[in-house]
């Protein structure tokens, strides 16, 4: 707008009308013009909604692509990327396509303030989608928020990620916490286990395990016999399996991912101490775990179907083909977790509307009941006041080199 029409009062519509006129305008003429100005506030409001165009929504994210979580972090980007390509070749979202940018926060705290602070203020995203690490979601949530950026379906399941209440975090499964607490459970209860231990990565992720541990052991009555506490970098895990075994552990939660799954379990199946069950959470439930050597027997908690070329579910083979023709490798539970996440944001935004603003699409995402993903996940239900979509979980195993699942979804 010109600096003369500023200077006259322009800017703002209730300094142009006097005794219901428009100055300076006939009578006659003043409802067409003030309905014209009117419009013209309106849409430079929209315009200014960041990372949204007439023509694109720039979405973004931080995720691991090159640390110890990075089968993880990469199979999830490439899948939210994929959906929303499916999404861009149909005409997008209301004529507007899907722009995602991936930044690498290596698992690591200060990489991902880094990334976070990139996509805030640089790129200027609309949204974070599957951002990963339980830590590095955390380390950004202050900034991320001022912004008033939302935080949609992170590869994490603390309960920080809904908990305190924020209208910008929305979460979609069980936590942690809810999975530990199922798992010992089921073991106390149905398998008669009574020496149980906690073995945990020594970050907020690992945190979540032990508390739901400590939550899970004061309902039953017992008293956790051991921890231990490591590093995600961690190599040697002789000594804390060596300090366990000594404590007579019977069963064993695990606060642990990819490698700290692996290396621990194989450690003790290697010396031989085979009388003890090694339980993870979600963060274990993974084809790499399940086809590592030596991993049969070992335990976690599911969310959805493991994406395997030949299983039962016709939809899951569908996308484990789709996925493998477009990055040409096997797709782990990481990707189906980030198609998840990617297509309940794609579907919050189709809920927003044509007028795409924060407002409109925190009342698209609470708009959402009755959701099913492809990959036979809990049934998915968003409110004003809700912000975690469900919370079941199932036992899975390891027989053959595959998960398998053994139990319908538990509860504590």
């Amino acid at each position: 707008m010109p600096a003369s029409a500023l200077d006259r009062g322009w800017q703002d519509p209730r300094r142009a009308v006097s005794n219901g006129r428009i100055r300076g305008m006939k009578p006659r003429l003043v409802m067409v013009a003030a309905a014209g100005l009117m419009a013209v506030v309106a849409t430079g409001a929209s315009a200014q909604t960041r990372g949204v165009t007439k023509t694109e929504i720039l979405l973004g994210s931080h995720s691991d692509l090159s640390g110890v979580a990075a089968t993880y972090g990469v199979s999830s980007t490439n899948a939210a990327k994929m959906r929303f390509d499916e999404i861009n070749d149909t005409g997008g979202i209301f004529d507007r396509k899907i722009r995602f940018i991936v930044e690498d926060n290596g698992y690591q705290v200060p990489k991902a303030v880094q990334a976070c602070n990139k996509l805030i203020n640089r790129d200027k995203v609309f949204a974070f989608v599957a951002a990963l690490g339980t830590p590095m979601n955390n380390a950004c949530f202050k900034d991320q928020f001022a912004a008033e950026v939302p935080n949609l379906f992170p590869l994490t399941a603390a309960r920080s990620m809904f908990e305190p209440f924020n209208r910008l975090k929305f979460y979609n499964a069980a936590t942690y916490v809810d999975q530990i607490r199922s798992g010992i459970n089921h073991f106390v209860k149905e398998k008669g286990k009574k020496a149980v231990c906690v073995m945990y990565q020594d970050t907020d992720f690992g945190k979540e395990i032990l508390e739901g541990a400590e939550l899970q052991a004061k309902k039953l009555g017992i008293k956790l016999v051991e921890t231990t506490a490591h590093k995600p970098t961690d190599q040697d895990f002789t000594a804390p399996i060596t300090k366990l075994r000594q404590a007579g552990c019977d069963l064993i939660m695990m606060g642990t991912i990819v490698r700290d799954t692996i290396v621990p379990y194989v450690t003790a199946r290697k010396m031989g101490w085979t009388d003890v069950v090694f339980v993870g959470s979600a963060a274990a439930y993974d084809s790499v775990v399940g086809a590592a050597q030596g991993m049969d027997g070992f335990y976690a908690m599911g969310l959805t179907e493991m994406p395997y070329p030949d299983s039962d579910v016709a939809s899951v083979r569908e996308f484990v083909e789709r996925y493998k023709k477009k990055f040409n490798i096997d797709p782990n539970i990481g990707a189906v977790y980030g198609y998840v996440g990617a297509d309940l944001t794609v579907t919050g935004l189709k809920n927003a509307g044509a007028d795409l603003t924060l407002d409109s699409f925190i009342k698209g995402m609470e708009a959402i009941k009755g959701y099913k993903d492809i990959f036979h996940g809990p049934e998915i239900n968003f409110g004003p006041q809700t912000r975690q979509g469900a919370n079941s979980s199932f036992l899975a195993e390891v027989k053959g080199g595959r998960w398998t699942r053994v139990t319908q979804p538990l509860g504590f």
